[in-house]
């Protein structure tokens, strides 16, 4: 069955947009992408305590020279000590200033139910893992998320964080203070040659002055 999306209308409302990339999507003409109006672009810099995105610094640079504003992502683990995965991220990414806060990925991936961790269990860690971000940066990180984790592990944990909710299907509105929206999984722009065939597009809800509260 064909999926109905209605996020391309409701976004329409919004004036600050942008997508979230890694080494899927392959060489990337940003360039091009600065001329369909990506005004930021979140690019995976990390994962777990071991794994650093291949692309991540040739896409940061050539972002940044084109004058598209970047921030860098780190995918969450729950196999790995928060310590050492914040570690890998600070050493990975180094100063961040004039960039956007950092933004952490936390979400389902392939370990199996049996394996997941408690809900008091994830809030510890990754508690810590933000904690130490914020000691660094001097700011709050961004959570990403989507429906199904945020229902069972963040909702009512972590309000005073800026929250990045993933919904492909419809509008968030059931979901309070939200500030990052990726409302699209199939996004194309002729400047990326994306290996997997699509990019996440996303929407900072809010004004340019309000915009500028979320940088380093």
């Amino acid at each position: 069955m064909k999926k109905i999306n209605i996020n391309q209308f409701w976004v329409k409302q919004y004036s600050i947009h942008g997508i979230d990339v890694s080494h899927h999507q392959g060489d990337i003409d940003w360039e091009k992408l600065k001329e369909e109006n990506v005004q930021f672009a979140y690019i995976k810099a990390t994962e777990g305590s071991g794994h650093v995105d291949d692309q991540f610094e040739d896409n940061r640079r050539q972002a940044q020279a084109v004058g598209i504003h970047t921030g860098a992502y780190h995918f969450f683990s729950f196999e790995s000590a928060p310590e050492t995965q914040a570690k890998i991220y600070i050493e990975t990414v180094g100063d961040l200033s004039g960039q956007m806060i950092p933004a952490v990925d936390v979400e389902y991936y392939a370990l199996g139910d049996a394996k997941m961790p408690r809900p008091e269990e994830l809030v510890d860690s990754l508690q810590r893992f933000l904690d130490i971000l914020e000691e660094e940066y001097g700011k709050k990180p961004v959570i990403y998320t989507t429906y199904k984790f945020y229902s069972r592990y963040i909702r009512g944990n972590f309000s005073e964080y800026p929250l990045w909710i993933r919904n492909t299907y419809y509008p968030p509105l059931d979901i309070a203070g939200w500030s990052f929206w990726q409302y699209c999984d199939e996004g194309r722009f002729e400047g990326v040659a994306d290996q997997q065939g699509d990019v996440d597009l996303d929407v900072f809800r809010g004004t340019k002055a309000e915009f500028e509260k979320f940088f380093v």
